[in-house]
C-alpha cells in the first residue's frame, strides 16, 4: 500500500512540475522573441544612422561640376541667301556659335583645392563652376586630364577645404555595400546605396577602339550627373569614382577603382597628364586556334601581333609572332595581366620578358619606356577584286598604285577588297582595306600563293592571317568555309 501511495504522489509531481516548465519555457521564449526583434530594430536603427554619418561626414567635399562649352551649329536659314543678304557673314558665324552645358560631380581630395572628377565631365570645357555643398561657388581650372583612365583634377582657389579619405578598392568584395554621393541631373547632394554588383568589369568607353579596363560594378543608383563623384565603403573611405551608366538599364553602373586613380594622381596635378609604362607591342589573345598554328601545347601567354618601331620591346629584341609567357617570372594568360604587369613597373626600370618563339623559351631584358601620344587613321579601299570563296573574301595583289592609295611603305602582300557578310572572317572583324601579309606563318606576295594555300584546306580548318591595318599587324584566325 505504501508503494502504490508513494508512485501516486510522484506522478502529480512529475505533472506539477512539467505544467510548471512549460509555462516557464513560454514565458522565456516571449520574452527572447521581444529581445530579438528589439535587438533587431536597434540593429537596423545603427546600420542606418552609420550611413547618414557617412553622408554627412564625407558629403561637403562632394562638390557639383558646372561646365560650359562654346561649340558652333549650322541653322537651315542661313543658307537662305535673302537672310545672308540682309545679315551677313559676320553675324552668320555669330550665331552658329552656342553654348552647351554639362553637369557632373567631384570630390576634394586635399585642402588646397584639389578636386578629383571625370575627364568626360570637363572635357573641351571653356568655362567650369565649381558648387561646394555650402553654397559657395568657385572658378574651376583643368590643371591636368587624361583620357585613357577618364580622369581629371581642376583647381579652384580656395584652402581649407573638407576633404575625403581614400581606401583601399582592392579589398572590395562583391556583394559589399557601397555609397555614392553626386548631383544626379543637378540635384546636389544626392545619396544612393547599393552593393558591388561584380569586379574586375571592361566596358567600351564610345571612342574607337578604347575600352575601360577593370572597373567597379554597382547596382547603386547612378544617373546623368553622378560622373565623377564618390563610391565609398561602411567606412567613408573613397573606393571608386563613379563614372558610367548603361542607358535604359537599371542597377547597372560603374566606378573606377581608387587604386586605379591614387596611381595617376600625382602625375595629374605636377605634370598635367598621366605617364604610363611601355613596353611597345600590340598585343593579343592567345586562342585554341592561335595555339594549334604556332605549334603549342595550350592556349597560353600573349601573342605579340605587332613591335612598334624604336619602342623598348624592338629594341630588346622582341619580335612580331613571340608569345610572351611570363614578366619578371610571373606568369602572364591574357593581354590584361600583361598590360597590369607593364604598368606597375616604373619607367625606366628594367624587365625580364619571357617569350616562346619557335617553341623556344627566350628571355629578354627590356628597360621599360614611357608611353608616347599615337594617333591613327583610315585609308580607302581599291575597287577590283579576285574572289576566294573558302576564306570569306575577295582579294587582290597589293600594286604600287594600291600600296599609294593605302598610304603604304612597301610594295607586298594581299590586300582585301570584300568581306562577305555572315562569314567567319566577318564575325572576326576582317574589314576591306587591310592587307594580308602572312596566311599560315607564310609570306603571302601573290593571289596565287594565296589561292595555292587555300586550296589544300579543308572546310573547318582554320586559317591565321597576319594583318596590317592602320599602321601596325595582328593576328586573326578565320575559320575555312564549305564552298555552296
Amino acid at each position: 500500500m505504501m508503494k502504490m501511495k508513494l508512485v501516486k504522489i510522484n506522478r502529480k509531481y512529475i505533472l506539477a512540475t512539467a505544467l510548471a516548465l512549460f509555462l516557464s519555457l513560454s514565458w522565456v521564449g516571449t520574452v527572447s522573441a521581444e529581445t530579438e526583434q528589439t535587438n533587431s530594430y536597434l540593429a537596423l536603427e545603427a546600420f542606418s544612422n552609420s550611413i547618414a554619418d557617412i553622408a554627412e561626414t564625407v558629403g561637403p567635399a562632394v562638390v557639383n561640376i558646372d561646365t560650359v562649352r562654346m561649340v558652333k551649329t549650322q541653322f537651315p536659314s542661313f543658307e537662305d541667301p535673302i537672310f545672308k543678304r540682309f545679315f551677313g557673314r559676320e553675324f552668320e558665324e555669330f550665331r552658329r556659335t552656342i553654348p552647351q552645358k554639362g553637369t557632373g560631380s567631384g570630390f576634394i581630395i586635399n585642402q588646397e583645392g584639389y578636386v578629383l572628377t571625370n575627364e568626360h565631365v570637363v572635357r573641351k570645357a571653356d568655362k567650369i563652376k565649381v558648387t561646394l555643398s555650402d553654397g559657395r561657388e568657385f572658378d574651376g581650372e583643368v590643371i591636368g586630364s587624361d583620357l585613357t583612365s577618364d580622369m581629371a583634377i581642376v583647381k579652384i582657389k580656395a584652402d581649407h577645404l573638407p576633404t575625403v579619405t581614400l581606401g583601399n578598392s582592392d579589398e572590395l568584395r562583391v556583394g559589399e555595400i557601397v555609397i555614392a554621393i553626386g548631383n544626379p541631373y543637378g540635384l546636389q547632394q544626392t545619396v544612393t546605396m547599393g552593393v558591388v554588383s561584380a569586379k574586375g568589369r571592361s566596358i567600351p568607353t564610345g571612342i574607337e577602339g578604347h575600352i575601360y579596363r577593370n572597373f567597379i560594378q554597382t547596382d547603386t543608383a547612378i544617373n546623368p550627373g553622378n560622373s565623377g563623384g564618390p563610391l565609398l565603403n561602411t567606412k567613408g573611405e573613397v573606393v571608386g569614382i563613379n563614372t558610367a551608366i548603361i542607358p535604359y538599364a537599371q542597377g547597372i553602373g560603374f566606378a573606377i577603382p581608387i587604386n586605379a586613380a591614387k596611381k595617376n594622381i600625382d602625375d595629374l596635378i605636377t605634370l598635367g597628364k598621366v605617364r604610363r609604362s611601355w613596353l611597345g607591342v600590340y598585343i593579343q589573345e592567345v586562342t585554341p586556334e592561335i595555339a594549334e598554328q604556332f605549334n603549342l601545347k595550350e592556349a597560353k601567354g600573349v601573342l605579340v601581333g605587332d613591335v612598334i618601331k624604336d619602342s623598348p620591346a624592338e629594341e630588346a629584341g622582341i619580335k612580331r609572332g613571340d608569345i610572351i609567357t611570363k614578366v619578371n617570372n610571373e606568369e602572364v594568360d591574357s593581354p590584361g595581366e600583361l598590360q597590369e604587369k607593364i604598368r606597375d613597373i616604373d619607367i625606366g626600370k628594367k624587365a625580364n620578358i619571357e617569350v616562346v618563339r619557335d617553341g623556344k623559351t627566350i628571355n629578354f631584358i627590356v628597360k621599360i619606356g614611357e608611353m608616347p601620344t599615337v594617333e591613327e587613321e583610315g585609308s580607302e579601299f581599291p575597287k577590283e577584286k579576285v574572289f576566294s570563296v573558302q576564306t570569306g573574301l575577295k582579294v587582290e595583289a597589293v600594286t604600287s598604285e594600291v600600296a599609294k592609295e593605302l598610304e603604304l611603305s612597301w610594295v607586298k602582300g594581299l590586300v582585301i577588297t570584300e568581306v562577305i557578310p555572315g562569314s567567319s572572317a566577318d564575325y572576326m572583324g576582317l574589314q576591306r582595306g587591310d592587307v594580308i601579309l602572312e596566311a599560315n606563318r607564310i609570306e603571302m606576295l601573290s593571289v596565287d600563293e594565296w589561292e595555292e594555300l587555300i586550296n589544300k584546306l579543308e572546310p573547318g580548318d582554320t586559317l591565321l592571317l597576319l594583318i596590317f591595318r592602320n599602321g601596325r599587324t595582328y593576328y586573326v584566325p578565320i575559320k575555312v568555309e564549305k564552298i555552296d
